[in-house]
């Protein structure tokens, strides 16, 4: 029988977009909405640069309206009355990162899947599962930092200090008060205040999820697809992640709007590779999958705004390309100084905090 071999099977150019159409219906987060493709960010993405800036408008400011009245706006009356003033609409620039992310694979891990089925779909189904679940911990070190910038001291009236979060964790667990109740769920969609319908989504960790499920609090709807149920809690969706951020039993859960978070991709320049390692297997020799990816996931109302940051790791980041990272990392992407609030009305950031404490 003939060996097949993954550079028999791989053609890039077919291979990269199959890859990423996968990976995105495999991810929730893409699924419920939290994440949105954007054209525009795609169409930065495909250019040059780390990091570019996302035009946006201010909403409007909510003065009071002006009162009709019959006198004449004329200067030749007696009554003359000045005609009002326009008033305008004003523009912020949010920031945007690239995320610039490859794996590899030696086809000795594969061969499992290329028997008895096409190979290219092994391959596909298997870095694409792969790459949804990176694309999940991206995602969750993005919203770590933008939390963790909210719960800092703002600088000037950036943002009002920890105004997208609800912590009721207290000092010690204490039953129905400090863990995760339908009432305390309430409390933390009222952070949006007569917004707080935008708030569809809520990602929790399995710790919490096990408290809802005691508290017969999930509800299931069956996926339209025919495929697994869909849990609810009160309507909203959930999402189950155990990368969730929490320290002990103190447990973050998130809520979102749909849209909360925009998405663009590219393909970077030679997105898969296949090499042939003479040498490997003590000279058996085997094939290596190179496999690279290239994500923008913007927490919309924010701007990355990290030129260097040292967390402490082996590697810090700086845009210089110094010898250290030259794209954000999970430790940087969750740093408070990676991020700034760039809308000023708490209603335009679609998303809310809940932190809780869980026997």
């Amino acid at each position: 029988m003939a060996l097949v071999q993954v550079a028999d099977v791989i053609v890039p150019e077919i291979f990269a977009p199959y890859q990423q159409v996968l990976t995105e219906e495999k991810s929730e987060l893409i699924r419920a909405g939290v994440l949105v493709r954007d054209t525009f960010l795609d169409q930065k993405m495909a250019g040059g640069g780390l990091t570019f800036n996302v035009p946006s408008w201010k909403d409007l400011d909510n003065d009071a309206e002006n009162i009709a009245s019959d006198n004449a706006i004329s200067p030749y009356t007696a009554t003359y009355v000045a005609a009002p003033v326009p008033k305008k609409i004003s523009t912020l620039s949010e920031v945007a990162v690239r995320l610039n992310r490859n794996q590899l694979w030696q086809s000795s891990q594969l061969a499992g899947d290329l028997a008895g089925s096409d190979p290219m779909t092994a391959i596909a189904n298997r870095t694409s599962a792969y790459w949804a679940r990176r694309l999940q911990a991206a995602f969750i070190s993005v919203m770590t930092g933008v939390f963790n910038d909210n719960a800092a001291p703002p600088s000037g009236s950036e943002h009002t200090q920890n105004d997208l979060t609800l912590d009721i964790s207290g000092s010690s667990y204490d039953p129905g008060v400090t863990d995760f109740s339908a009432e305390a769920f309430l409390d933390a969609k009222q952070l949006m205040g007569d917004s707080q319908g935008d708030l569809s989504i809520i990602m929790v960790h399995s710790i919490v999820y096990n408290r809802m499920l005691k508290n017969d609090l999930i509800d299931f709807q069956r996926d339209s697809q025919g495929g697994q149920p869909i849990a609810t809690f009160m309507g909203v969706r959930v999402i189950v992640d155990d990368g969730m951020t929490r320290s002990g039993l103190v447990c973050q859960s998130w809520l979102f709007g749909p849209g909360a978070v925009r998405m663009g991709v590219t393909t970077p320049d030679r997105p898969v590779h296949v090499d042939y390692v003479a040498g490997a297997g003590n000279g058996h020799g085997a094939e290596v999958l190179y496999n690279r990816v290239s994500w923008c996931l913007h927490p919309v109302g924010h701007a990355f705004v990290a030129g260097s940051i040292d967390d402490g790791g082996p590697a810090n980041f700086d845009t210089t390309g110094s010898g250290t990272l030259a794209s954000p990392d999970a430790n940087t992407l969750a740093h408070a100084g990676s991020w700034a609030r760039r809308y000023p009305e708490r209603k335009q950031i679609k998303i809310a905090r809940l932190i809780t404490r869980e026997g």
